[in-house]
């Protein structure tokens, strides 16, 4: 039987990367999907519908029921809508993935008000917003998972990325706070710090022969090895897993433990 059979997820981000091998691979487990996406670039700008239509028609194609959003999760209006749109469509929901983001890269003595704030408000904000809009449900079910999405920018930094990093670690804060919260509610929240080339870091310099090998290096790891993880945790086998940070590399499933050491542990190979 497959892990997610008559489950219904939402997955923001879903129309690129990451976000659509989560959302394809849920759907092979058998939960029911909506496909979240703005279609917009890298930096948040634009629009375009037919990203999230094509993850949707290819999940129609495998036979599992699929519908598509397009609204941005950057306003608590539009993530109540989401959702609603999930429950009014599908009658359930049980698995929420905060996986949207956006980049804007500058030096911290170069960055702008602007560049700060919808990095924020996309990340964070959208985390928060989503969370927030599917709570009340899952409350009222007794019952629900939400996985976020963290970065190795916000757990140890990186250069260029203050806003990001301030948005990722935000998010951690975010997701321990929900699990502490909504633990007696039997709903779970965890994060995942991915590593895999997409195209949210494939603006990684590449000008020194280093540079070069720690980009091959990267391409090896592909979004289709965060996506079983997300499945896991999306899964009833997962209902005592709460408030953890995981990271994934490849085929290697971290646990961060966030102490003044800030040791990351191998614990299992995927």
């Amino acid at each position: 039987m497959r892990t997610l059979e008559g489950k219904v997820a939402v997955v923001t981000g879903a129309g690129r990367g990451i976000g659509k091998a989560i959302a394809l691979l849920l759907a092979k487990e058998g939960a029911k999907v909506l496909v979240n996406d703005l279609g917009g670039s890298t930096q948040g700008l634009g629009q375009d519908q037919k990203i999230a239509d094509e993850v949707v028609a290819e999940i129609r194609h495998a036979g599992v029921e699929a519908i598509p959003s397009y609204a941005s999760i950057t306003e608590l209006e539009n993530a109540k809508t989401i959702v609603n749109a999930a429950l009014e469509h599908f009658g359930r929901l049980d698995i929420l993935v905060n996986n949207a983001g956006i980049l804007r890269d500058r030096m911290i003595f170069k960055m702008t008000e602007e560049e700060w704030d919808s990095v924020i408000a996309v990340h964070l904000k959208g985390s928060f917003n989503m969370t927030s809009a599917v709570a009340p449900h899952f409350k009222q079910q007794q019952g629900g998972r939400i996985i976020n999405f963290t970065s190795t920018s916000g757990l140890i930094g990186n250069i260029g990325q203050a806003n990001y990093a301030a948005a990722k670690l935000g998010i951690v804060g975010l997701t321990k706070s929900t699990a502490l919260d909504m633990k007696r509610y039997q709903v779970t929240a965890n994060a995942i710090a991915p590593f895999a080339w997409s195209r949210l870091i494939v603006t990684i310099p590449i000008e020194t022969e280093e540079q070069k090998k720690r980009v091959d290096n990267i391409k090896q790891m592909v979004p289709e090895d965060i996506a079983p993880l997300v499945a896991y945790l999306g899964s009833d086998r997962a209902a005592h897993v709460s408030g953890q940070i995981f990271g994934v590399r490849g085929h290697l499933l971290f646990t961060k433990q966030l102490y003044p050491t800030g040791c990351i542990r191998r614990c299992v190979s995927l």
